[in-house]
């Protein structure tokens, strides 16, 4: 995809996504590149065996020796319902085709359950680095609540040939804490066998609703998210785009400091969300961005944008899941590709 294509598909936002030069200045974190494991991780506690499992990720597909990633999630299943997920394109309630999806979209690894990747694993585990979901929220349960229960073990992950497991974390919520000891025992194993560990750092409290503002995606909140993701060690952080700023003000919790908005960020998306890398000791743990349900015809050009403000704030890329699988597998596939586009194409430029 050219810089011309690129434009058009940002439209109005053009100007200012492309454009912008960010406040908190690129110098001062650790961006993406190919060598990233060497530049980074080597100076880690993280094993030859990690380091091996991590530079497979940064190897394969369409972004293989970038630095970047892109990752097909498919946990909806659970996360959401099988019906409300595969209802829209019923081939992907076998997992094979979840598989193929990522395969054929030219990703760097495919993360789904112990199910689905158990099901296909000795097919497909040497052929696209797999990402173990190693906790859900199952959305059966009534009334539900936002709480995260673990489905199978590390061993597992590792015996089916995983690279990485993934985990959530509902930070905020009256659960976060159970969950932090749990997710933090599990990466150690993780990291014990060889595996990379990714974290889900999101936020759940109905208290971060405030006079009708949500602010469970606001930059401050969400990166205080990363920031105790990144302390229990997870290699890659994954969160949402962050949509406004000042969670900490309107809350009135917590502590922040006047700095966090008058020096490191302004309403831009872009300093938002390289207020998010910040907070994942400044890169060094890649921030990947996800990228939010499908609505339709519009699932492209917010694939784009999303790619275009992540890569220029210093992320490390996208985790794509419902905006490429429920729509039919050949679009799934060049949606995924037109994601990537934007990292390879090197007129987009970090901020």
């Amino acid at each position: 995809m050219d810089l011309a294509k690129v434009r058009e598909l940002l439209g109005g936002q053009a100007e200012s996504l492309l454009g912008h030069k960010a406040k908190v200045a690129k110098e001062t974190i650790h961006l993406p590149g190919p060598d990233f494991v060497d530049r980074i991780w080597t100076q880690s506690d993280r094993s030859p065996q990690v380091l091996r499992s991590l530079q497979q990720i940064f190897s394969h597909g369409r972004l293989g020796g970038s630095g970047y990633v892109s990752i097909l999630p498919v946990d909806q299943g659970v996360e959401h319902s099988g019906g409300a997920s595969f209802a829209p394109n019923p081939i992907y309630f076998d997992p094979e085709n979840i598989v193929k999806l990522a395969i054929e979209g030219g990703c760097n690894a495919v993360c789904s359950t112990f199910g689905v990747l158990g099901s296909v694993a000795r097919k497909y585990a040497h052929r696209i680095p797999f990402l173990v979901k190693i906790n859900h929220n199952e959305f059966l349960s009534y009334p539900n609540k936002y709480d995260q229960v673990m489905f199978g073990t590390i061993k597992e992950a590792w015996n089916m040939g995983a690279v990485a497991i993934g985990a959530t974390i509902y930070f905020g919520s009256d659960e976060s804490r159970r969950q932090i000891v749990e997710v933090s025992e599990a990466f150690a194993y993780a990291h014990e066998l060889g595996m990379a560990t990714v974290l889900w750092c999101y936020l759940r409290n109905n208290a971060f609703k405030v006079d009708g503002v949500d602010y469970h995606t606001s930059a401050d909140l969400s990166s205080q998210g990363n920031h105790l993701g990144v302390t229990i060690q997870a290699d890659i952080i994954k969160q949402k785009l962050p949509t406004n700023n000042g969670g900490y003000n309107a809350t009135k919790h917590g502590k922040t400091h006047p700095k966090v908005y008058s020096d490191l960020s302004t309403d831009h998306p872009i300093d938002l969300t390289r207020y998010q890398v910040l907070n994942c000791y400044s890169g060094r743990a890649g921030l990947i961005n996800s990228g939010g349900e499908s609505k339709g015809s519009s699932d492209l050009a917010e694939a784009v944008g999303t790619a275009v403000i992540n890569k220029r704030a210093g992320g490390m890329g996208l985790i794509s899941g419902r905006k490429a699988f429920q729509r039919p597998f050949e679009e799934g596939a060049q949606l995924l590709q037109s994601i990537q586009d934007i990292y390879l194409n090197k007129d987009i430029t970090v901020a």
